[in-house]
């Protein structure tokens, strides 16, 4: 993994209320005092930001958002721009995830303007892909990748490589169990960080972190993160409680 440092992000999906939100970063943070070389954001639902910011200010947890439009403003009713979360003091925003592409039709184009949009309010963009399991049996995976990799990248200025993070999610292995192998995931992160040098630059394929998501749990969490081109995980269910999550965090930080 070389220097970049291990980064574990907890998904909340559509779960917890503002004061279940107080609650669980409260206990997050104490199980995670003393824990040190692993980067920890969380992503918490639009109602729970402000909590949340307020929860975790001055602590060592970076606070994120699972979406958001990419105009700054305007007739968009029931979407949150990017000017609105930064003024909540969130960090970094989710793009791309499977869950949008798969339920809400978003397109790869779509999920390059939200990048675009992202990184012009300084906002860091953690860019989703990953293949369904149709596309990994037809041979498909990294023909997928590509695809969404170029389309979200199209056009970005190499100085902003770094304010990046990449995560790889193979859609099949999201809340059904079943988890990539290290060997596996191994795999499709090399090749991502290939498609990263050749978008980007070798150098700044190097200094970008990749994240594996899917079914991730703190007894396979060290395995997973010892591969060279895995550099820690977005996680879904797990990261819903302060035990699992810390779990993961600790397996990864030793």
């Amino acid at each position: 993994m070389g220097d970049r440092r291990p980064l574990i992000t907890g998904n909340w999906k559509m779960h917890k209320t503002a004061s279940a939100t107080r609650t669980l970063l409260t206990q997050l943070g104490k199980q995670l005092h003393g824990v040190g070389g692993v980067d920890v954001t969380v992503a918490p639902p639009f109602t729970a930001l402000g909590a949340a910011a307020e929860t975790l200010a001055g602590g060592g947890i970076g606070l994120g958002a699972q979406n958001m439009h990419p105009a700054e403003e305007g007739a968009f009713t029931g979407e949150i721009s990017a000017v609105m979360l930064v003024d909540l003091g969130v960090q970094f925003v989710l793009v791309g995830h499977s869950e949008r592409r798969a339920i809400f039709g978003e397109s790869d184009e779509l999920v390059g303007r939200k990048l675009r949009t992202a990184l012009a309010h300084d906002l860091i963009p953690y860019l989703c892909c990953g293949e369904t399991r149709e596309q990994r049996e037809s041979g498909d995976t990294e023909p997928v990748i590509e695809r969404q990799l170029r389309a979200a990248l199209q056009g970005l200025p190499r100085q902003r490589a770094g304010d990046i993070v990449v995560a790889y999610e193979p859609v099949w292995a999201i809340g059904t169990g079943l988890t990539a192998s290290p060997e596996q995931a191994q795999n499709a992160h090399a090749f991502i960080r290939g498609l990263l040098a050749d978008l980007l630059g070798p150098e700044n394929a190097a200094r970008i972190r990749i994240q594996y998501g899917g079914s991730v749990k703190p007894g396979n969490a060290a395995e997973l993160l010892s591969e060279r081109d895995i550099d820690g995980a977005l996680i879904g269910g797990a990261s819903l409680d302060a035990d699992s999550f810390a779990g993961i965090i600790r397996a990864v930080a030793r």
